[in-house]
């Protein structure tokens, strides 16, 4: 059984039709309580950081997710899901979970601190004044740091859909395992022990993205055929 944390600042809906789709079972769910018994989480998110960490230490989440990953229990991180699990975010200076060490940072911080040479200078000037914040749309993503068991079956440099003003900055390199790019390297996907992360949203990715969850909740598809 998959659940859902239902905090407030979830994407829950499109996570909940596409488990639909897949015709597994899924419990939505706004108290920790109601999630003890399922094997694995689905932890979305869209929204500001300050108020989602309000809203999971209102709720008691923050504790369960800590908890649960302490017991090395299997979580996927989603867009603003996959951010707050890290240490602290700028956007509204937010400490945040402190599950994986790292950072979030804004795309135009990135920006500005990119160090150009002199042959980059004028592809610089063109991101500078076209790319727009929040990255809205498709991007491909590149598998690296031998990848995750969450992608298999999808070819290296798929597109998925991101929505975001915000950038995953690990501490450790290594556990980036796919990768986009929007005027500086977009880490995509990380993973750290039992946390999969998703800067991208795999719920609005079509085919690709249910690939993933498939792979995710695989164990009750199983016991659905069996």
């Amino acid at each position: 059984m998959t659940g859902i944390i239902d905090y407030n600042a979830g994407n829950i809906k499109s996570v909940e039709r596409a488990l639909e789709a897949l015709k597994v079972p899924y419990i939505s769910a706004k108290t920790p309580e109601k999630l003890q018994t399922v094997d694995r989480l689905i932890f979305p998110g869209v929204g500001e950081a300050s108020f989602a960490m309000e809203e999971l230490k209102k709720t008691g989440f923050d504790v369960f997710l800590k908890e649960w990953v302490k017991a090395n229990h299997k979580v996927i991180g989603i867009c603003l899901g996959s951010q707050i699990v890290f240490d602290y975010s700028e956007e509204g200076a937010t400490k945040c979970l402190g599950l994986i060490p790292g950072i979030i940072r804004h795309f135009s911080a990135l920006w500005e601190e990119r160090n150009p040479t002199e042959e980059e200078h004028k592809e610089t000037s063109m991101f500078k004044n076209k790319l727009k914040v929040p990255h809205i749309g498709w991007n491909d993503v590149s598998f690296c740091n031998g990848g995750t068991k969450l992608t298999d079956g999808i070819a290296d440099k798929s597109n998925f859909y991101f929505v975001h003003s915000y950038v995953i900055q690990p501490d450790d390199p290594i556990i980036i395992k796919g990768y986009s790019s929007y005027g500086t390297m977009v880490p995509a996907i990380v993973e750290y022990g039992s946390i999969t992360a998703f800067q991208f949203h795999p719920e609005k990715s079509g085919e690709v993205g249910l690939q993933i969850l498939k792979n995710f909740v695989k164990d009750d598809i199983e016991e659905t055929v069996c």
